[in-house]
């Protein structure tokens, strides 16, 4: 068997080659650039709090200008008496009735993005204010209506206090999961261009 000494080229997977696909894709067709803010769907202008999960996720970093632009626009368009609506219910993107009470596991999220955006304080304020929603064995819902003061949907839900968790690691570990998994991804991207 020969070996020869000279640097072998790869090729792209195909999995990569989609991968880089999707990514120019949701780049390029799901942001507005009037609002500023990655949207719900494509060809839409409404917002929807999972796209607090793009830099959580690695799929952009924390300190693209598009994120911190959409985190303001989440900011500014989804948060109701400091928690996140998941979108405006008015829309009937889902086909259910208007008026469903602010999404935990999106709140969660929110002081996740404060703290990529080293936001600390503000991370910390929310994720009190998020702690002291629990019953009274500490158990979350999927919702909470700011204005009744209760906790409504899914009992106990297992995506809030999974929620809760990462938060909670991500404020005592400055290299808690979010960071692991939003700087791993665009870490991985760029060497593999």
């Amino acid at each position: 068997m020969h070996y020869s000494s000279a640097p072998r080229r790869f090729c792209q997977p195909p999995e990569r080659a989609v991968r880089d696909k999707i990514h120019k894709r949701v780049c390029d067709d799901g942001f507005d650039v009037k609002q500023n803010s990655f949207v719900q769907s494509f060809g839409v202008n409404a917002l929807d709090a999972s796209l607090l999960l793009i830099p959580v996720v690695g799929f952009l970093p924390a300190s693209d200008e598009r994120i911190r632009g959409t985190l303001l626009a989440i900011e500014r368009n989804l948060v109701r008496d400091g928690f996140v609506m998941r979108y405006h219910t008015a829309t009937g993107t889902d086909g259910l009735p208007p008026g469903e009470g602010a999404f935990l596991a999106c709140s969660f999220w929110l002081a996740d993005n404060y703290v990529l955006q080293g936001r600390i304080d503000e991370a910390r304020v929310l994720f009190i204010k998020l702690l002291s929603l629990r019953n009274d064995v500490g158990l979350l819902a999927e919702e909470y209506d700011p204005i009744a003061k209760s906790q409504l949907g899914n009992f106990p839900q297992a995506f809030s206090h999974l929620a809760l968790i990462n938060t909670a690691r991500n404020l005592i570990d400055v290299g808690g999961p979010v960071h692991q998994r939003s700087s791993g991804s665009s870490k991985t991207r760029e060497t593999e261009s």
